[in-house]
């Protein structure tokens, strides 16, 4: 068995390559029978297949028919939801300070659904999350970005100066840097670091 990370829920779209050309996009019933039909044709043919959510390489279980193969992995997704949250109000860990606000700003408070206390919080979660969320989905995007290019592209001319300019957010340098790449692999990285599905095949 090798250490090919397998599909994890609640990714369920994927994209396979044969070599430097796009196979198969779609869903992972789609494409897991794809590259089964064309590895019954070319036995040998190099299929990597990767989650478009991480950018991992995954592998998948293609015996038996298609009907089989979709309903492993219907059966295997099918608890792929969020765990429920329990019933109750939860702890909030909520901290009291004194807040000196205008008379103006204490009756807008005061007409706010759920109260000044609760709408204060709202605002200030608000704020924290318009950069602190901005930082953590770049992040994101580069980190699945650079786990497909490293599987696809790791000997290919221009890697390292591609991923430096990943992460350093030079995104027309990296193209660049991608200019000898296959067109399928340079358009799927940038499908990935623009946080786009890839289109179905």
């Amino acid at each position: 068995m090798s250490n090919i990370a397998q599909p994890t829920a609640p990714t369920f779209r994927c994209t396979a390559f044969e070599g430097g050309n796009r196979l198969a996009s779609g869903s992972y019933v789609e494409v897991a029978v794809a590259v089964k039909q064309r590895a019954r044709a070319c036995p040998d043919a190099p299929i990597l297949i990767f989650d478009d959510l991480s950018g991992r390489e995954i592998d998948f279980d293609l015996r038996g028919s298609d009907r089989d193969i979709a309903a492993r992995l219907e059966k295997q997704f099918a608890n792929a939801a969020e765990p429920a949250r329990a019933a109750g109000r939860p702890k909030l860990g909520v901290v009291s300070r004194e807040v000196t606000l205008l008379p103006r700003h204490w009756e807008w408070l005061a007409a706010q659904p759920g109260g000044a206390s609760a709408t204060l919080r709202r605002l200030v979660e608000g704020a924290t999350r318009a950069t602190g969320d901005d930082r953590a989905v770049l992040r994101q995007l580069q980190e699945r970005t650079y786990a497909f290019m490293s599987a696809m592209a790791g000997n290919l001319p221009g890697f390292e100066e591609a991923s430096r300019a990943l992460f350093a957010n030079k995104i027309a340098d990296m193209e660049t840097h991608m200019a000898a790449w296959p067109d399928d692999v340079r358009a799927h990285v940038l499908r990935l670091f623009e946080g786009e599905p890839a289109a179905a095949a």
